[in-house]
């Protein structure tokens, strides 16, 4: 089964640790995060469970059809940076709980001064089928 693990910028439940915004931690602490998950994943790599990953800048824009022609693009409103997701990893895992496990281990990435951040991952499973319709 395959689940998404979506890191936010500080979204989700309220923070254990507040450990601010990457752009407020030292070199060195932005690259013992980065190598953490980088181990992480190269972890995966060699058990199979591991698919891909990608870290998202904060910027963006909303898009949607609107008819012939150009769609229409706004720069807002959008939600506050702190709900933005900031980057994802994408498992195969045989079970929800291997899910959750690998999820709670991701989780303890240093953060400032070394220390695990702590932070909330959301866990999402891909959808295999489309959902039944009952009238």
């Amino acid at each position: 089964m395959k689940y998404l693990l979506l890191k936010h910028y500080r979204g989700g439940p309220a923070p254990v640790v507040d450990y601010g915004s990457l752009d407020q931690w030292t070199p060195e602490e932005v690259d013992a995060h980065i190598q953490f998950m980088r181990d992480f994943a190269a972890r995966l790599e060699e058990t199979g469970e591991y698919v891909g990953e990608q870290a998202l800048a904060p910027g963006g824009t909303f898009v949607r059809y609107d008819g012939e022609g150009r769609p229409p693009v706004t720069d807002g409103p959008f939600a506050e940076t702190k709900d933005l997701i900031a980057g994802w990893m994408i498992i195969d895992v045989d079970s929800w709980d291997r899910a959750v496990q690998l999820a709670g281990e991701l989780s303890a990435a240093p953060g400032p001064r070394g220390e695990p951040i702590h932070e909330w991952l959301e866990v999402r499973p891909f959808l295999t089928e489309p959902p039944t319709v009952t009238e």
